[in-house]
């Protein structure tokens, strides 16, 4: 998993971003709420940790930002002792976890843990993204037409629309939509690519995909 991790306290943020690179994980660091915002909007992330008292833009302010782009990504709030009213406020504005200070290092790792099995088995009933509606459950994409898609192509699909207008790279796209246990390379991603870009046309949508056969790739 990537993880981006907006805190600007330097000691506990070197705690966090070593505990996780050592249990397997990629981690960026942003210093303040604005870098967080500005590197949600780049880059493709299966959580993304908020401190909620942060300079230049709160902890509260980013994740209200970060959710208007349509970022549907798993965000988790730390949060001081006393600071009830901010994780109401947080949850209501779109986070989905929070964790309070001082907090188990054990207990963050377990609660990522949990994420990863549930991003294993996780799917999207239905997306929409531009002209184009993927229905998850029968694998279907319409647009001014149907056509039904494999089980490869709808995953890859639908990673591509949650991370729409995003640089995405070989080995997240591999990582996030071939099994652990199944194996795969550049050529059957681009394989699947190129189905996907036939089918596209096929149904007409203005919906492209680019990249070249080594990437980045981006759907726009």
């Amino acid at each position: 998993m990537r993880i981006l991790v907006a805190e600007d306290e330097q000691q506990l943020s070197h705690v966090l971003s070593s505990a996780m690179t050592a249990s397997g994980y990629q981690v960026d660091i942003a210093n303040n709420g604005q870098e967080a915002v500005d590197q949600a909007k780049e880059n493709a992330y299966d959580v993304i940790i908020l401190d909620i008292m942060m300079p230049v833009k709160s902890g509260l302010e980013a994740l209200k930002e970060i959710r208007a782009t349509g970022n549907r990504t798993y965000i988790m709030m730390l949060t001081a002792m006393g600071e009830e009213d901010d994780k109401v406020t947080g949850l209501d504005a779109g986070a989905d976890d929070y964790l309070t200070k001082p907090f188990s290092l054990k207990e963050l790792l377990a609660r990522l843990r949990s994420r990863q099995r549930r991003d294993d088995s996780y799917q999207v009933d239905v997306l929409e993204f531009g002209d184009l509606t993927l229905n998850g459950n029968d694998q279907s994409l319409e647009s001014h037409n149907s056509i039904s898609l494999t089980n490869r192509e709808n995953r890859l699909l639908q990673y591509f629309i949650l991370n729409a207008n995003k640089e995405l790279s070989t080995n997240e796209l591999i990582n996030h939509v071939w099994d652990e246990n199944e194996t795969a390379d550049q050529e059957d991603l681009w394989i699947n690519i190129c189905y996907l870009r036939q089918k596209l046309q096929a149904i007409q949508s203005q919906v492209t995909i680019s990249g070249e056969k080594t990437g980045p790739f981006m759907i726009a």
